[in-house]
């Protein structure tokens, strides 16, 4: 009868296969009168800094639960990718590895060109820190031409609440503001970037009261999705509804895409892309007669 695999089972499975599949020569161990390939138990070990018969208990099943640090440790000397070390935490602890943010300053030429296929979507992507990385044309002409503000004003928390303009764009800015630093607050935290977001969050505070109350009330939300009412100076007011997706394998980033909500949004949209500026004013003023 077979017997259903237990965790600790599992861990070691992979442990044996990661093992099997590195050169020793690769990291100095001679590949003479080696019975299996890849890294001897106790070579492993010693590049882990554990001892030889612990980590032979783990590949057994019988080690018990290891710790964090042990993990890490072993997924060095396994030269583990981070997705590879990330199951290890989840076979070994029940759990991903504790996340360290790491600053990013670019994109790849493929997700920008994911980016610029969305035509008449207006599309960002960003760091958990909020700050806006690359955009698409319908973004820049509906939300904000970021490419005209140097790197470190375009961030959407500073934008909200010490750029008058994005302030006026907004239905209601109150909601608005409360939302997005809740939301913020929220991928600081999953990022690991606390620490590194100490020195901005002092100097908003002190540039904005606002935010520094808003701050204050340390409340969490998920972007996630939902519906935008924008009041754009030439358009007038364009309902958006707007989704998050994280960027896979770039735990650092995620883009929002947002999309017209109904017809004559769209339309506004694309005379705003085409930079028709009278046929968006017309239309415009025939909705706001409308109402």
């Amino acid at each position: 009868m077979n017997v259903p695999a237990t965790n600790e089972n599992l861990l070691g499975v992979y442990l044996k296969d990661r093992r099997a599949k590195l050169d020793p020569t690769a990291f100095g161990f001679s590949s003479t009168r080696r019975r299996t390939p890849g890294l001897r138990r106790e070579e492993v070990a010693q590049r882990a800094n554990v001892s030889t018969t612990w980590y032979t208990w783990l590949e057994q099943g019988r080690g018990g639960a290891p710790s964090a640090d042990v993990l890490n440790r072993i997924a060095g000397a396994l030269m583990l990718t981070e997705v590879e070390r990330e199951h290890l935490f989840l076979l070994g602890l029940g759990r991903p590895p504790e996340v360290h943010y790491q600053a990013v300053e670019s994109v790849t030429p493929r997700l920008q060109r994911i980016l610029d296929a969305l035509e008449f979507s207006p599309a960002f992507i960003k760091t958990p820190i909020w700050d806006v990385l690359a955009w698409n044309r319908a973004a820049a002409a509906v939300l904000t031409d970021y490419g005209t503000l140097p790197p470190e004003k375009r961030n959407i928390l500073r934008m909200m609440f010490c750029e008058p303009y994005i302030r006026a764009r907004q239905s209601d800015w109150g909601s608005v503001a409360r939302f997005v630093v809740a939301a913020f607050r929220t991928d600081v935290a999953r990022a690991g970037a606390s620490d590194y977001v100490k020195t901005f969050v002092y100097d908003l505070c002190r540039e904005s009261p606002e935010f520094a109350a808003v701050w204050g009330t340390n409340d969490v939300r998920t972007y996630g999705e939902g519906t935008k009412h924008l009041h754009h100076p030439i358009a007038g007011v364009i309902e958006m509804e707007y989704s998050t997706f994280a960027v896979d394998g770039r735990a650092d980033l995620s883009m929002v895409v947002y999309n017209p909500a109904t017809p004559a949004d769209a339309e506004r949209v694309r005379m705003l892309i085409d930079g028709k500026r009278e046929g968006v004013v017309q239309i415009a003023g025939e909705c706001e007669m409308a109402r």
